[in-house]
């Protein structure tokens, strides 16, 4: 494995007068400096490079940089170029880069593709665009979702929509990205897409929580003179009450001649989402007014509706009427979570527990989760102690509730106890996982990844 260089005085000294070069004489004396202090292999200080010449203008410079003095240039600074140039709307060098990749056995990742696919529409380069849809099948980057939908936005700027609609077809996951291209691209090829696809992007647009993709399909439904019948009237009002937008999730309800129990769920299920409790339940004695039969998806929505807001008595009424027959079913065990949960949030740990104890079913990690959380938030220990034991017994293998479970231990002072559960995790194999975040950049460009020691 070859070693990268560190940045050690030097290197971080000329990495600041990178972030202040102004001229062009300045620039050609700190390359001079990176050629000669060997400066010029560490990512950090290409990527610096790269970026100076571009503010100046010079990004002919720090592509001749790369060809001559690099050897084999780290893929982060290959991308870092290609993502210069592509953004400088000079299409061929961008392939031309990856063309030398290919050549110093520099193997691309799935950062490097979608920048070169929007060079390659932004040029209206079918053919290779073509090749390298051939590359990316070939090198195993089929499954990564910001390729597959930088491949779809060329063939619909080339107007292919055949063989954009084929990609969409094989992707094994779309988002709201792959749905936009799509449907502007069936627009500009003069298809209307049908409401089929568009109860498909609204449910996607819900989510993804993309709010203003869901508003735009809104505002085609209505160019369009569609009526809003049960299917595409419910799509919307999942989607704005997905999105915290009740009111207009309500305006589109009201706007609807014919609904059903899907109808109502969805408005019910986006007051809950939204931690509207008092309005949630409003509607859901409404919904019985208009004697639509309540299913067991309306009753976990309004119950979690209560749980979110605290409405303890509403919900315990709601859970034993349910429990009563009323509706005509028994709870099922989401029911139960929803009502666990209820009595957890709200501190009323005793009911919590017993619920548990009473209902039908096995605990759940939902169930388990609540009370964890409520023990230590009313400081009874002992309850987030029994529920830590429990989830330790339903997975086994999950290093994170030996690691809860220890803690609560060293929290009470039981040291012994403490001792044990390591043993146990030592016994089975069992590591802490590390903690890791990971920031976007910029769409397609680049995630930064921070892993926190142990």
């Amino acid at each position: 494995m070859t070693r990268v260089p560190q940045l050690n005085v030097t290197g971080t000294r000329v990495a600041s007068l990178l972030a202040n070069c102004s001229s062009i004489t300045h620039i050609n004396q700190i390359q001079t400096q990176l050629i000669t202090q060997n400066l010029h292999s560490i990512t950090t200080i290409a990527s610096h490079f790269i970026t100076a010449c571009k503010s100046l203008g010079l990004l002919d410079l720090a592509h001749l940089h790369l060809l001559t003095q690099l050897r084999k240039p780290h893929v982060f600074s290959c991308n870092s170029l290609i993502r210069a140039f592509a953004h400088s709307h000079t299409s061929h060098i961008p392939l031309s880069i990856y063309t030398h990749m290919n050549k110093s056995s520099i193997l691309p990742n799935n950062y490097t593709f979608p920048v070169l696919f929007k060079s390659l529409a932004d040029a209206r380069d079918f053919k290779q665009g073509q090749c390298l849809h051939t590359h990316v099948i070939k090198l195993g980057h089929l499954y990564d979702i910001y390729v597959h939908n930088s491949a779809l936005g060329l063939y619909s700027s080339c107007g292919r929509m055949d063989l954009c609609r084929k990609v969409f077809d094989e992707m094994p996951q779309r988002d709201v990205v792959s749905w936009t291209v799509l449907i502007t691209g069936l627009q500009y090829a003069g298809v209307v897409p049908n409401r089929v696809t568009m109860v498909n992007v609204l449910a996607a647009c819900a989510s993804f929580g993309a709010l203003e993709m869901g508003v735009w399909i809104h505002d085609c439904i209505r160019r369009n003179g569609w009526e809003l019948d049960v299917i595409l009237g419910t799509s919307l009002i999942d989607m704005y009450g997905t999105c915290g937008k009740t009111q207009e999730a309500l305006a589109v309800f009201d706007s609807m001649t014919e609904k059903n129990t899907f109808t109502w769920n969805a408005l019910i299920k986006g007051l809950a989402v939204a931690k509207s409790g008092e309005e949630a339940v409003w509607w859901f004695k409404r919904m019985e007014q208009e004697r639509i039969s309540a299913d067991e998806v309306a009753l976990v929505q309004v119950l979690c509706a209560c749980s979110h807001s605290g409405l303890v008595d509403i919900g315990r009424q709601i859970f034993i009427s349910l429990r009563n027959g009323r509706y005509g079913f028994l709870p099922s065990v989401k029911h139960y979570a929803c009502v666990i949960d209820l009595y957890a949030r709200a501190g009323c740990l005793e009911d919590g527990i017993r619920c548990l104890r009473e209902m039908p079913y096995e605990p759940t990690k939902a169930m388990l989760g609540s009370l964890l959380a409520a023990g230590k938030t009313h400081g009874d220990l002992e309850l987030s102690e029994f529920a830590a034991t429990k989830l330790v017994e339903l997975e086994p293998g999950n290093s994170a509730y030996y690691v809860l479970l220890s803690n609560l231990y060293a929290e009470m002072g039981r040291w012994n106890d403490v001792e044990k559960v390591r043993g146990m995790m030592k016994q089975r194999d069992l590591r802490k996982d590390l903690g890791c975040s990971s920031t976007e950049l910029e769409p397609f460009d680049q995630v930064d990844q921070l892993v926190a020691a142990e």
